[in-house]
């Protein structure tokens, strides 16, 4: 810390105006000496709220020694030691083990309560006694005490602060403005420090200090974030009161590394017959859903949501740049199905700042993370959506004044996703096994996937699931395009029941789709190309599915096996849905145990096969009785 400036300003703010100049020069002189200040002028100023003491700052550094510092830091102390399960219930109403834990803590407290200021001897005096007195007791206070870098706010404008003084800063720093006002260091220039505000700090104006806080961005994590909707700092926004934490986790953590994973081989199962069976996805893996607005794409993670219960999967759903209307009837949703239990939201809505809508997915997966780490549990966090996540990064780095790129995005805003989305993954058993699977959003433009954050997504993540505006107004909900849906993982992420009866289904739609291409250019056509054609039809209709209705995989089985073998073509098209959810209601109540071998043993075998073809021409049988057109068909 030495400088051989002819004049550094030293500045001396006392708890009241009565300390005499004499001992302010002299504080002063000893402070220079001790920091080995060559030149220096002295500014004093007053603050009552010091109670006791003075704060010196010099140098850009903010040295506290004073009443009101020295009682923060007792304060943080405490709350630092305390933080455990001792503070919790079991404590909460016995004194006695407050008042121990108290003193305990405080035992542990490095700083002396003597401070410099009441020792004035220690100031006066020259004896080679306290001359070693003083200075053990200024060593011993600048490694205990709160020694502070300070920055000062040169502009404030759109929630970008520019800051000067804070040279050590470094990159993603938590900057300190008042006890409510924080910000992010984004731009670390060579004289000052782009500082992007996380709220609405309305007391952050030209001229306001700053200091450094030494951490990062950091959000509560445990058990106890479940059931509730927070802030991207953690903070509760659902009005049940505070969360019960004890830990915290930085937002901005390393991915694990291809030692720590380990290949995916379970499924997760959405309830949505069209994607497990056609772009499955495994427990561990990132499959994209994209598409245009309004075309479905929150609902399907809704439903995945919803399947997981009794599954034993955690879920974190992070809303950006939402309406908060919107995000309140999620949350409605999720309680309706008793989905909330084992979910947390993470939200950042429209109307709050670009700040917190970019920190928002990285402090849900931070959330995430601590359940896949320390529980070593299986989490699903779905990102809805990236696209608004990468404008509220690209309005922050125009106004940090980054250069811009294509379609004005900065040059890292692929690295703004690939950081992220590297971190779900399925650990090794070494690691205790765990797995993130995400399932990020992204809306393209009338159907543009070929756009700039479109691709950047599709190539970072293992597969995408298609939505397509056409497919949804003409009624086919989930409107998946199947030609532009794809898994990565494949049949690795799927039960060997479902693979069989799955296997057929793609080639059989695609067959159809291109028959149909065909058929619109002539009237005659033969009976092969007709019953191509119908099986697409009975296929389509059958993978229509209602919102909120998940189906579980041995419904989903028998139902591909029915269609994919040639035992609903003789349906219209309009009964084809009525006919197997009859079957399967039949089933469930006549022969469960058909229904609970395939979802116990994950295998569709010959003897099953035949126990379901001999119960379905039971039924077969049936429906025609009951219904008249058909009797005169099978005739």
């Amino acid at each position: 810390m030495n400088n051989n400036s002819a004049f550094e300003v030293i500045k001396i703010v006392t708890a009241s105006d009565d300390m005499p100049p004499e001992k302010v020069a002299l504080i002063a002189r000893r402070f220079a000496e001790h920091l080995h200040i060559q030149g220096y002028t002295i500014e004093q100023e007053t603050d009552p709220s010091l109670i006791n003491g003075y704060v010196i700052y010099s140098q850009g550094t903010k040295y506290d020694y004073s009443v009101a510092g020295q009682l923060s830091r007792i304060g943080r102390h405490l709350k630092t030691d305390r933080g455990d399960e001792k503070s919790g219930s079991a404590a909460k109403d016995d004194f006695s083990e407050i008042h121990r834990s108290l003193t305990e803590s405080l035992a542990d407290f490095k700083e002396s309560p003597a401070m410099l200021f009441e020792d004035d001897e220690l100031w006066e005096g020259e004896s080679p006694e306290q001359e070693e007195k003083r200075e053990k007791i200024l060593s011993d206070f600048a490694k205990t005490s709160e020694v502070e870098q300070i920055g000062k706010v040169i502009s404030v404008s759109d929630g970008v602060a520019k800051v000067s003084g804070l040279e050590n800063c470094v990159a993603s720093e938590l900057i300190m403005f008042s006890e409510t006002s924080y910000g992010i260091a984004m731009n670390l220039e060579r004289d000052s420090v782009g500082v992007v505000l996380l709220n609405e700090c309305r007391d952050v104006v030209e001229g306001v200090m700053c200091h450094r806080t030494g951490l990062t961005v950091s959000v509560p994590v445990g058990r106890g974030m479940l059931g509730r909707v927070v802030d991207p700092l953690g903070n509760p926004i659902d009005g049940k009161g505070i969360i019960r934490s004890t830990s915290k986790r930085p937002i901005e953590t390393p991915a694990p590394s291809i030692v720590e994973r380990s290949p995916i081989c379970e499924p997760l199962q959405t309830g949505i017959t069209a994607i497990d069976a056609m772009t499955p996805i495994g427990r561990g893996q990132r499959e994209l859903i994209i598409g245009d607005r309004q075309t479905g794409k929150t609902a399907i993670a809704l439903d995945t949501i919803i399947n997981q219960r009794g599954k034993d999967v955690l879920c974190v759903y992070v809303a950006i740049g939402q309406k908060m209307s919107n995000i309140v009837q999620v949350a409605k949703t999720l309680e309706q199905y008793n989905a909330m239990e084992y979910t947390v939201i993470v939200a950042a809505s429209a109307s709050q700042p670009a700040s917190l809508q970019y920190i928002a997915p990285y402090a849900g997966c931070a959330i995430a993370e601590e359940f896949m780490y320390s529980d070593h549990s299986d989490v699903l966090i779905v990102y809805d959506d990236l696209s608004k996540h990468a404008q509220a990064y690209r309005a922050i780095s125009l106004l940090l004044r980054r250069p811009p790129g294509r379609e004005a995005y900065p040059g890292d805003v692929f690295y703004l996703h690939s950081r992220l989305l590297e971190r779900s993954a399925k650990l090794s058993d070494e690691k205790g096994g765990g797995s993130i699977t995400a399932l990020p959003i992204i809306e393209t433009l009338s159907g543009d996937i070929s756009a700039y954050i479109p691709t950047n997504v599709i190539s970072i993540t293992d597969g995408q699931i298609y939505l397509e505006s056409e497919l949804f107004f003409a009624g086919q909900r989930p409107a998946i395009n199947v030609g532009l849906s794809v898994s990565r993982v494949g049949g690795a992420a799927q039960t060997k029941a479902m693979k069989k009866v799955a296997g057929p289904l793609r080639i059989s739609l695609a067959q159809a789709r291109e028959m149909a291409a065909f058929a619109q250019f002539g009237s005659d056509l033969d009976p092969n190309t007709q019953k191509q054609l119908k099986r697409g039809v009975i296929l389509n209709e059958i993978l229509k599915q209602e919102q909120f209705a998940p189906m579980q995989m041995d419904e989903q089985v028998v139902m591909l096996y029915l269609a994919t073998n040639e035992k609903l073509t003789f349906l219209d098209k309009e009964d084809a849905k009525e006919y197997v959810t009859g079957f399967l209601q039949r089933m469930r109540v006549l022969h469960p145990e058909i229904m609970k071998r395939i979802r116990d043993t994950r295998v569709l075998d010959d003897d099953t096969k035949k126990e379901i073809d001999e119960f379905e021409a039971e039924y077969h049988s049936m429906f025609v009785t009951e219904h008249k057109e058909y009797q005169h068909r099978e005739a």
